[in-house]
């Protein structure tokens, strides 16, 4: 599965307009112990169903690896397929913390009725979701913040983590974040060189975000076309100081898992 999803990644160039080297192959021990020679204490493994069938295996491998990785958070998805919310609670009943789902390469709707009982499940439980909404690299009819924006409105209780910072469609996701008091973004390569273009007068809104418990750190290692430290260092770039660096890089992800 990973040497597919390398191989992906190496034809990419033609989707995202530019080459996209894996910066981080290597075993998954390797990897791990990379995380940790930088002193990261805690991440995920975010692995994500894009077809029917999959979703169960990716949770055993994903759920596995945090048994025998005690800085992983327990991580699974799920994919639109009869049975879904099953596999979903099967995941919880496991341990799992942490969902991840991906509207741009799944190429589903959000508001698939299939997936209504999970949204529910996962908003009555208090189990965040990263959700990749965004419409980056290129967009379908599902993506963006109206098809998302229909589950939170249903759901308004959702904790639901906006990937990306949900790119290109930036404004419209930091709206939905205004109005909905449990959804999050996250930083993954947003204001590095690899994803330039964030709109200057959102800035404060970002600040203002993260201060408030609102901005995670993001990073998509290790499948990442640059070193890790330089989503660090593009976030100290903003400016705006130690408190918000602080929280975002640490603080406001440990108090979501806390609830």
């Amino acid at each position: 599965m990973l040497r597919k999803v390398w191989a992906h990644f190496d034809a990419g160039g033609p989707l995202v307009g530019r080459p996209w080297p894996i910066r981080y192959r290597g075993s998954d021990e390797e990897r791990a112990g990379h995380l940790r020679a930088m002193g990261v204490r805690r991440f995920t493994a975010l692995a994500y169903a894009h077809r029917p069938a999959m979703a169960a295996d990716l949770n055993a491998w994903t759920l596995g690896f945090a048994a025998r990785t005690p800085e992983c958070v327990p991580s699974a998805t799920f994919f639109p397929e009869p049975g879904v919310l099953d596999v979903v609670d099967a995941a919880l009943a496991a341990g799992a913390r942490i969902f991840k789902v991906h509207l741009q390469v799944g190429a589903y709707d959000p508001n698939d009725p299939l997936l209504e009982p999970v949204w529910g499940r996962l908003a009555e439980t208090g189990t965040p979701v990263v959700v990749h909404a965004g419409s980056g690299p290129v967009a379908n009819g599902y993506t963006g913040p109206g098809p998302f924006g229909e589950v939170l409105r249903r759901h308004p209780a959702l904790a639901a983590v906006i990937a990306h910072f949900g790119a290109p469609e930036y404004e419209g996701f930091l709206d939905l974040a205004d109005r909905y008091p449990n959804v999050r973004l996250d930083t993954t390569m947003v204001f590095t060189t690899f994803f330039p273009g964030f709109p200057p007068a959102l800035l404060p809104r970002v600040e203002e975000l993260g201060l408030a418990g609102r901005v995670l750190l993001g990073s998509d290692y290790p499948n990442i076309p640059h070193p890790y430290a330089h989503q660090l260092d593009s976030l100290q770039r903003l400016g705006f100081g130690e408190d918000w660096l602080r929280a975002v890089c640490w603080g406001n992800a440990a108090g979501m898992m806390e609830r």
